[in-house]
């Protein structure tokens, strides 16, 4: 098996998560957070969609569709704390650009070869993996990570368990 498609592979878990956990939520329920001191699920998902677009380009420059005009500003240390609905995006706005840097991530494994996909990641990014394919492939990771929290929030409003 090649190195892209075991990382293709790999997204098919977070994928699959985060469309059931978000599936069934109202764009006011994406709002709560887990906990006071923690992102809510809007900004959480906006600030994943942001990183895999922005991790890809940095390993392979202009690789990925863009994001929708502002979606990246919505998505800021900054706005982290906003709980204003105005400010963030609705669940489907979320999912399609979700989908659409899924399918850019899909499609530059596409073009990798093994030989690329092992060189070394930039400088900047190597805490995250040393290889252009450890840092595609660390994406899956950040997005279980994160979804991870949403659990709570889901049995905090008394949605069922999914997984």
């Amino acid at each position: 098996m090649s190195i892209a498609t075991h990382i293709k592979n790999e997204f098919g878990l977070p994928t699959g998560v985060v469309q059931g956990y978000v599936g069934d939520l109202t764009d006011e329920q994406l709002l709560l957070r887990p906990h006071a001191d923690a992102n809510h699920i809007a900004w959480q998902l906006g600030h994943l969609i942001v990183s895999e677009h922005e991790l890809n380009n940095m390993v392979c420059p202009d690789s990925m569709p863009p994001l929708p005009e502002g979606f990246a500003e919505k998505h800021t240390k900054e706005t982290a704390a906003s709980d204003d609905p105005a400010a963030f995006c609705t669940k489907e706005e979320y999912l399609a650009a979700m989908e659409a840097q899924r399918a850019g991530t899909i499609a530059l494994l596409d073009k990798l070869s093994d030989d690329e996909l092992n060189k070394p990641s930039p400088e900047k990014i190597q805490q995250l993996g040393p290889t252009v394919g450890a840092v595609i492939a660390a994406q899956s990771a950040h997005w279980m990570m994160h979804a991870g929290q949403w659990v709570i929030v889901r049995r905090q409003i008394g949605k069922p368990a999914l997984f």
